[in-house]
């Protein structure tokens, strides 16, 4: 296997983006919650801890071992040094929340995004305060919204926040709306530059998968600001990379998905029976795409804006399975590298 390159990160331990945080974050002899699997964990010394939002039994959330790998990678190949086990919290209304500086939580993790009244104070608090919040699964395509499982299993997205994240914070900073991050942004260049090496992915999907699905190392990502600072990210399911087991290897298999064309092939999916779900998909570039699913929560085909129509084919190998892993994780690292850098 190819290791990925990376570079040292040039941060602080505790960078004055969350100096608000440090007194509390770091205090000794604060108690924290029993992890899963196991007795209270106690803070290292120094050490970053991050919460995660489980609305419900954290036994049942979402890719349970995937928030402590990342967090374990992290702390192997940044300076950064953080605690690989999260703290839970069951509301944004808990006391807790203000002691970490980062909540991560996934969509489907909380099914209630309504938000209540304590809730929608404790965020504004915590968001004006320094705090950052990152949504995994709160982009999702139109078709996928029926079942939150769809949601965890796809990469698919729309550039739009789901529906209910959106009304959720709303209430939580009124004048502002979730924006698209472009492919530029800092966060995409904060510790990994571009895609891990492509040359390992057949051929018949590297050049879809470099110039189409995730070009420069890039990936559907919305935020939220507050005060003119990225205060919550949300992005398409992003932990299905993380989690490894405890021998190393990683908990499941990824495939991808590839638009491919034919000659002669928009001519006949134009007329094409079908009996499925329709939907449509905006894009980055505020086009829309036509998509048709015969299957629930599966995309057959598409009706790109310029007239063509392409079928979605999905390939699955050790190697692919792998490089998406290692994409995942390196969007992962990028994500807690860029948080913590002033």
């Amino acid at each position: 296997m190819t290791s990925l390159p990376f570079r040292t990160a040039r941060i602080s331990p505790i960078p004055p983006l969350l100096a608000t945080f440090a007194l509390l974050a770091f205090a000794p002899g604060i108690p924290l919650k029993a992890q899963s699997g196991g007795p209270s964990v106690g803070v290292e010394p120094g050490a970053l801890q991050v919460a995660q939002l489980v609305q419900g039994d954290p036994l049942r959330r979402q890719y349970p071992d995937a928030l402590p790998s990342l967090l374990r990678t992290v702390a192997e190949r940044t300076t950064l040094h953080v605690d690989p086990f999260p703290v839970f919290i069951e509301s944004f209304a808990d006391p807790a929340m203000m002691r970490f500086p980062i909540v991560y939580v996934n969509h489907a993790d909380r099914p209630d995004w309504t938000l209540s009244e304590e809730e929608v104070i404790a965020l504004r608090r915590f968001l004006r305060r320094g705090g950052f919040i990152f949504i995994d699964a709160g982009i999702t395509a139109e078709f996928l919204r029926g079942n939150a499982i769809f949601g965890q299993r796809h990469s698919f997205a729309d550039w739009e926040v789901a529906p209910s994240v959106d009304r959720a914070f709303r209430q939580v900073i009124p004048a502002e709306r979730f924006e698209k991050i472009p492919g530029d942004h800092d966060f995409f260049r904060s510790f990994y530059v571009g895609l891990p090496d492509a040359s390992v992915l057949p051929e018949a999907i590297r050049d879809y998968v470099v110039n189409e699905k995730w070009p420069q190392g890039t990936y559907s990502t919305l935020a939220l600001k507050v005060e003119g600072r990225p205060a919550v990210f949300a992005m398409p399911i992003i932990a299905m990379g993380w989690g490894r087991n405890e021998v190393g290897h990683w908990n499941n298999r990824i495939s991808f998905r590839v638009r491919e064309g034919a000659e002669g092939l928009a001519e006949r999916l134009r007329v094409a029976s079908f009996g499925g779900e329709r939907t449509i998909a905006r894009r980055e570039d505020g086009l829309t795409d036509i998509i048709y699913s015969e299957e629930p929560g599966t995309p057959a085909w598409v009706e790109e804006p310029d007239g063509n129509w392409r079928l979605f084919r999905f390939y699955h190998s050790d190697e692919i399975s792998d490089y998406a892993h290692r994409f995942y994780t390196q969007l992962g690292v990028n994500l807690f590298v860029w948080a913590m850098t002033p």
